[in-house]
């Protein structure tokens, strides 16, 4: 099974930036959608920003919130998927995950539809 580790995460002042990876074990990794989701402390798990496969033309799809701010893309030789984050806001504070697209069609927003979690990364932002 593909195993997956987030990282980049840490503390950062408001308007400031991180970028985070999520780099995969195994090449069939690329062969997925994949998405970033955050949970807040006592708050569900919730749709950050997605990228499909490099095949599907890597269409990218984000929460309104991040739009304009966050960048999703993906590197194959890697294995990894990076989320570029600019402009954090304190709102942007939670632990982030990645995951791999498992439902049908192409993508979701919807995290019951992704797996293969990994531990997430934690990014705190100071106002």
């Amino acid at each position: 099974q593909v195993q997956v580790q987030e990282s980049g995460g840490g503390l950062v002042q408001a308007g400031g930036s991180l970028t985070l990876s999520c780099t995969a074990s195994e090449r069939t990794f690329n062969s997925y959608t994949v998405g970033w989701f955050r949970q807040a402390p006592g708050k569900e798990r919730e749709f950050v920003a997605s990228i499909t496969t490099t095949a599907a033309r890597a269409r990218v799809d984000y929460r309104d919130s991040v739009k304009g701010r966050f960048t999703i893309s993906r590197e194959n030789d890697k294995n990894t998927v990076y989320l570029q984050m600019s402009s954090l806001q304190a709102d942007d504070t939670a632990v982030y995950y990645c995951g791999k697209f498992l439902g049908f069609g192409s993508t979701s927003r919807d995290p019951t539809d992704f797996g293969s979690w990994g531990q997430g990364t934690r990014v705190t932002v100071s106002s």
